[in-house]
């Protein structure tokens, strides 16, 4: 049995149980104060940060809570890779990945159906043994969906368009009831809070709008800014591709809302397709 341990519990969040769920419950209470949207409809897809939840961990769950009476089973996670760069799309090619709530068991048939048919995306531990961006995305679904769901963990080595539209074409040919894709990304990183707000602002206007083309035009004019700018493009491709057409972008802040530093932020936005 191979399992991926938690590489970064006890930094970007608590790595003792209880003192996780009660962090996980507090970010949860402060997400039900949110007026924004009212949805009923599925979510398909959810756009989430990765940073350490005192500075990110508000904006995630403001995304998750809506995740509270759904049906979901299976979770896609597309995440960057900040540590070791690599050509193409790694899945990882163990039987479970674990956090300090328990281990979540991989979907062998989904990866499969993704690696099979495509050159660029394989099985292996690249990029896996000490991300974070994925990594930070699973107690948040342990916690809404009662670690009762199966894992697809997906780390793009290189972002470059050919990579993007394979993973979104391979994604939007599997059987998507009951499943969930998320994108994890942060957005501009240190820059004032007023550059910040110009390049953050227009991203968010992009996925609010729904607007891949300008999101992928802006990006590469370098009007954006997020780590994990693939993975987002290749999350909307695949929602545009299976006739999902709404979006809405929960939250968005910055760091310096935590720690009162504006002059060096790293902007965060969640957003929900359904």
């Amino acid at each position: 049995m191979k399992i991926r341990k938690p590489a970064v519990a006890g930094m970007f969040y608590p790595n003792d149980k209880i003192e996780l769920l009660e962090n996980l419950e507090f970010l949860f209470q402060q997400a039900e104060n949110i007026e924004s949207i009212s949805v009923s409809a599925e979510i398909k897809g959810i756009i989430s940060p990765h940073a350490g939840y005192i500075y990110s961990g508000k904006t995630a769950a403001k995304a998750y809570y809506y995740l509270k009476n759904s049906k979901i089973n299976k979770v896609i996670v597309i995440s960057p890779s900040h540590r070791e760069y690599f050509p193409g799309i790694s899945i990882y090619d163990g039987d479970f990945y674990e956090t300090p709530l328990g281990k979540i068991k991989i979907n062998e048939e989904i990866r499969k159906e993704l690696t099979y048919h495509s050159k660029f995306i394989f099985e292996g531990e690249f990029g896996h043994k000490q991300e974070h961006a994925l990594e930070v995305q699973l107690p948040f679904l342990q916690f809404v969906l009662q670690n009762e769901f199966e894992l697809i963990p997906i780390v793009m080595g290189d972002q470059k368009d050919g990579y993007v539209d394979e993973l979104a074409k391979l994604l939007s040919k599997i059987d998507l009831q009951n499943v969930l894709i998320i994108a994890s990304s942060d957005l501009s990183h240190y820059y004032s809070q007023k550059d910040a707000e110009f390049l953050d602002s227009r991203i968010e206007k992009d996925i609010r709008e729904f607007n891949i083309e300008q999101l992928v035009k802006d990006n590469n004019r370098k009007l954006v800014e997020a780590c994990g700018i693939g993975p987002m493009i290749s999350l909307m491709k695949t929602m545009q591709n299976v006739g999902i057409k709404n979006s809405e972008v929960v939250y968005r802040t910055n760091s310096g809302e935590t720690s009162l530093d504006f002059h060096q932020v790293v902007g965060y936005l969640s957003a929900i397709f359904y």
